[in-house]
């Protein structure tokens, strides 16, 4: 709720004297100097976004890479003339927790005044950030939330997903396998984060497996606060599988990768989901197996280049394909803007439902789809290199090309109009 809306009792109060208003002046005055954002709201010449993304728990590794990619995204809008020739500012949160992601969300809304609302890792808070844009007619674009949930049952208008939908990963590293000969007549045993994502994975990889001839041997629930893999390691040595999948997330998949090296298991190994941070984390020679990315730091493309120079000046290092996100969805908000010249949240949705296209830093631009709001775009497989190969701490993998390949339509790794359930309120 506004700390500006009074209630009807407020209004019937008796007439102030002089200086009783004049005190009240200095009381507002002074509350105002002390909860600057509120000022801030109030300044005609600064649009602001909204930025969510979880800094602390299993997933703050990656929420950091969005942040230092938003700051670096802010500059260079300003830099360029900013919105309409106003200034932009970002109004970042921690979003911990699903209910912590709705409570900020609401307040970036309603006190700090954004535009939109950008962001977020957690599926499970992609899901109440959406329930706050839908309530008060706040564009939130998804930057990190894989779940194809969130563009099927739980899909709402006021949600657009820069990140890569579920089915789009397992189709994508789908293809790698198969030509590899681990799909058709094989045994997985996967391992599966216990939480909305993992599930949604977990059933999308389900559905990818009956339908090309595979089955589990086994599928394993992985609590988000587990650290040690000793137990289900000894349980895949056992099973003996043909490819082990992870399903994990977050600084899970670091800490499996480690040990899943430790315990000496030579399974070949592969993931439906993948952040390229957590493969750095992991080491040298730990990191291991075939994975899906929205995109890669070692993109041959002009975009990129310019993105991995500029983030690694400001910060030191490259960036990885959380920074691509929140960095991509800053952009094309801004370029939305400046192409319609408006920030009104009705306008910049038809212009997307409409196919607006947008350079995503890869070989073909990207666009919306207007029916479920997902974003349509390349994505690659990369395999670890051996450790023999590896030249720095950053470059650790190689790629294929881009999938779809440039003969196909982008949508083919997308779900299908049968797979779909988005019905857009």
């Amino acid at each position: 709720m506004s700390d500006f809306k009074m209630t009807p009792s407020e209004f019937k109060q008796p007439r102030l004297s002089r200086r009783q208003a004049l005190a009240g002046i200095g009381a507002a005055t002074a509350g105002v100097i002390a909860s600057p954002s509120i000022l801030l709201a109030q300044t005609a010449d600064v649009i602001r976004f909204g930025h969510l993304t979880p800094r602390t728990g299993f997933l703050g590794p990656l929420g950091e890479y969005g942040v230092m990619a938003v700051d670096l995204a802010v500059e260079e809008i300003n830099a360029a003339g900013g919105i309409m020739g106003r200034k932009l500012e970002a109004v970042k949160e921690d979003s911990v927790n699903p209910q912590t992601a709705s409570t900020k969300a609401e307040r970036m809304v309603e006190r700090d005044k954004v535009a939109c609302l950008i962001g977020e890792i957690s599926s499970a808070s992609c899901l109440t950030i959406a329930q706050v844009a839908a309530r008060t007619k706040t564009l939130f674009v998804n930057t990190g939330g894989n779940s194809d949930a969130l563009r099927g049952e739980s899909c709402n208008r006021y949600m657009f997903h820069v990140e890569s939908q579920n089915s789009m990963y397992v189709k994508t590293c789908g293809r790698s396998l198969m030509a590899q000969g681990l799909v058709k007549g094989k045994k997985w045993f996967s391992l599966t984060a216990d939480y909305a994502f993992g599930h949604d994975l977990l059933r999308v990889a389900k559905r990818f497996m009956e339908g090309n001839g595979g089955q589990f041997a086994a599928d394993k629930l992985i609590p988000t606060d587990a650290t040690d893999f000793s137990a289900v390691l000894l349980e895949i040595r056992a099973a003996k599988p043909d490819l082990v999948i992870s399903n994990l997330a977050g600084n899970q998949i670091t800490n499996f990768l480690k040990q899943y090296s430790e315990f000496g298991l030579t399974f070949p190994i592969a993931g439906f989901g993948f952040d390229t941070a957590l493969a750095w984390a992991a080491g040298k020679g730990n990191f291991g197996g075939t994975w899906p990315v929205v995109w890669h730091h070692l993109l041959d493309t002009p975009g990129t280049k310019a993105f991995v120079a500029a983030f690694t000046k400001k910060y030191g290092k490259p960036p990885e394909n959380q920074a691509w996100g929140d960095y991509i969805a800053f952009k094309i908000m801004a370029q939305a803007m400046n192409e319609i010249k408006s920030t009104d949240t009705a306008k910049i949705m038809e212009h997307w439902e409409k196919g607006a296209k947008f350079d995503v830093l890869k070989t073909r631009p990207g666009y919306f789809r207007a029916s479920d709001h997902q974003m349509i775009h390349e994505m690659y497989t990369i395999d670890a290199l051996p450790a023999d190969k590896i030249k720095n701490q950053w470059d650790i993998f190689s790629s294929s090309s881009a999938v779809p390949g440039p003969n196909e339509d982008l949508e083919v790794i997308a779900t299908t109009k049968e797979e779909a359930t988005c019905k857009m309120s």
